[in-house]
Formats: structure tokens, sequence, C-alpha cells
């Protein structure tokens, strides 16, 4: 699994809700046959949020271990990078719902991941 951190200059994050879930996460998903992990969290964000990424901006903030936040008793294990917001993200492929979270405010219906790991990384 790779995922990629967006930010606003304010530090709100980009969170992505998929259809039949109820949790929001970081755009990103399951690498395809060959694929990098930098590679697969550019394309999981052109199909989620429609953003082209820049490969040399890809920024590693980690590899994190987590609960899954829609299959119970599964671990997940998320190779996470940071790059500069570029564009205006919009709902595509499979995204029910887009939202800003600051990393600071914990709402419940947020991936075990991002608040776990990913929030404390990025401070």
């Amino acid at each position: 699994m790779s995922a990629v951190v967006l930010q606003k200059p304010d530090g709100r994050v980009l969170t992505v809700r998929k259809r039949g879930t109820s949790r929001f996460m970081l755009p990103g998903g399951k690498p395809e046959p060959g694929e990098s992990p930098v590679e697969t969290a550019m394309r999981e964000a052109k199909e989620e949020v429609g953003l082209v990424l820049d490969r040399e901006r890809m920024e590693l903030l980690g590899e994190f271990e987590a609960p899954a936040a829609n299959e119970p008793d599964h671990l997940l294990i998320s190779t996470v990078y940071r790059h500069p917001l570029v564009g205006a993200p919009r709902i595509a492929g499979e995204i029910a719902e887009l939202r800003w979270q600051s990393p600071d405010e914990h709402a419940d219906d947020l991936a075990p991941m991002l608040l776990l790991n990913v929030f404390p990384a990025i401070g």
C-alpha cells in the first residue's frame, strides 16, 4: 500500500472517503504488478483526486503499520509520501467524498493510519 500527504498552506491534509466505506484516509492504494511504492502513490493520486504529481517532488515520509480502516482484524503496512499541493483536487475514481483535515483535530471517522502514524509524523 502507498499513500500521499497533500497539505494546504494552513496545514490541513487532504483526506478521502472511498465509496462504501465510513473512514477518511489519504489518497492511495495497492500496487499494480511491477509498480514501485512511489509509482503507486502517484497513480492513485491521479485516479482518486485528479492530481498529477512530480516524482522528483515526492518526499518519503515513512513506512508505517496500523490497523486497516475498512478491514477488521487486518494490519495495514503503508509507504507514505509527501508532495506539495498542485492544483485543485476533485472527486474521481472510487472516491465518494473529499475533506481537508487538520492534523490537530482527531475526528472519530479517520483511519487509524492517519491518527497513529501520519499526523504525528507531519507534526
